[in-house]
Parts: structure tokens; sequence; C-alpha cells
């Protein structure tokens, strides 16, 4: 009897799911990754050897250079050269955490990753209370660092430098809440959408407007009211939001 005479039922294959084997060097980098977070090998602690390494994991040399690398890009290692150096184990500064999280958040934007309602959402969770922590541990430096990103006649100057004092006003209040978390989280998403309004037409009402409201929200953090701060920043951002939706959609629609 031939194949083709066989009129034996075929079983159905379920759907398999084909799992991607990860590199001996990503999983080499989970684990000293791992006993970096858990606390096993402290900030300081400096790394054995690569060869020590290798053996340690039963790799090669070249495996764990590559997840050494990937680990000193992470901020996790930096490297020493010399006869003292090595890897050593470091804590990632809040700048370095900032800027990875702003090159996500923008590559996730410019996918369709995130959309901009998620990340104006999130912008008013973050802001809006920066604002109200603001009024309440506000100091005499941080009112002025918010103070000079308010220009007196921003229609004089370029349209450049106009966004500029709106970027370093926010972060400015964001800064007077005194929480860097706040600051780590919110700036990549303020930059984002920032990104985006300054490669716009934008008149010169809008930036009227905007002064109008930095001084409102200056002068409520100013005079330590909580409750005021935050109905300024909400009232604010509230406003932007259509601003931005329109720029969004102005966007896509020209697949840039």
């Amino acid at each position: 009897m031939t194949d083709d005479d066989d009129v034996t039922p075929r079983a159905t294959m379920p759907r398999v799911q084909v799992r991607r084997i990860r590199k001996a060097s990503e999983q080499v980098a989970d684990q000293l990754r791992a006993l970096i977070i858990g606390g096993d090998l402290p900030a300081g602690a400096k790394l054995p050897t690569e060869q020590g390494l290798a053996t340690e994991f039963g790799v090669s040399r070249a495996t764990v250079r590559e997840a050494l690398t990937g680990l000193s890009t992470e901020g996790l290692l930096r490297t020493v050269k010399g006869v003292n150096g090595g890897s050593f184990v470091t804590t990632p500064s809040p700048d370095r955490v900032r800027d990875a999280l702003n090159l996500a958040v923008t590559l996730l934007s410019q996918t369709n990753g995130v959309t901009l309602d998620e990340l104006l959402e999130v912008r008013e969770y973050l802001e809006i209370p920066a604002a109200r922590l603001a009024a309440l541990r506000r100091t005499g430096d941080t009112l002025r660092e918010m103070a000079e990103a308010i220009p007196e006649s921003p229609l004089e100057l370029s349209l450049g430098t106009q966004f500029v004092h709106n970027r370093d006003f926010h972060k400015a209040v964001l800064h007077a809440s005194e929480n860097t978390l706040l600051s780590i989280a919110a700036e990549p998403i303020f930059s984002v959408l920032q990104t985006r309004l300054s490669r716009s037409e934008i008149g010169p009402a809008f930036h009227r407007t905007i002064n109008v409201h930095h001084r409102a929200i200056h002068a409520a953090i100013a005079s330590g009211d909580a409750g005021e701060s935050e109905r300024q920043m909400r009232e604010h951002l509230a406003w932007l939001s259509p601003k931005y939706r329109r720029i969004w959609h102005e966007f896509q629609e020209s697949g840039i």
C-alpha cells in the first residue's frame, strides 16, 4: 500500500508557539543583572576577570565580553583600564535613567507603541501633583529657576527659544517638587510632546497664552497654595491637550 492509499486520519497539530532561544551573552547578562539588582553585587564591587566569569558560566570570553558591554550600556557597570582595572558595579545616575526613558518613550511614540492619549493622561498624573508638591516644598532657588524660564517678552524671541523657555519652566516645576522619580518619569513625556509641537506651525497667540499660564502657576506655587497650584497646572494642561491632538493628527496624516 502506498502513502496515497493510506486513509488513516491525520491528527490536527495544535498551534505551537516557537520560543526564541536567548543568546548565551543575554543569559549571562540576565544573571549578573539579577545579582546587581538583588544586592549580591553591591555598588563598587569588582567583578571577576573575563576569564573567571567565562569559567564560572561555562561560556567563552567573547560571550562574557558581550554581556559586560550590554550591562555597561545600561549603566550597571563601568570599566576601568590599567593594572588595577576591571569591571565595577555602579549605580545609574538620574540623568542616565531619564535619558534612557526619554529614548524609549520617543521610539514608542514614533512606532505607535503608545498613544497620544496615554502620554497626555500620564503627564496629568505626574505634573499636576508635582505642582502641588512644588508649592509645599518651594525654595528661593527653585522659585527663581521657574521665574527665569518665563520670558518678559516672549514674542520678541525666536520660536526655538520660546520652546526652550516652555520646556525649562516645566522642568523647574518638577525640580521644585523635590521628587526625583517624578522628574525622571515626567520629563521624557513632556520632551516627546514638545518635539512634535516645536515642528508645527504655532502662532504668537499660543506662546502669549503659555506665558500667562506659566506666570499664574508660578504665582500660585510662590504663595504656597498647593490647591491653587494644582488647579492652575490642571487648567494649563487641559488647554494644551487639544492643541497636541490637532498637531499629532497632522503629523500622522502627513506621514512624518
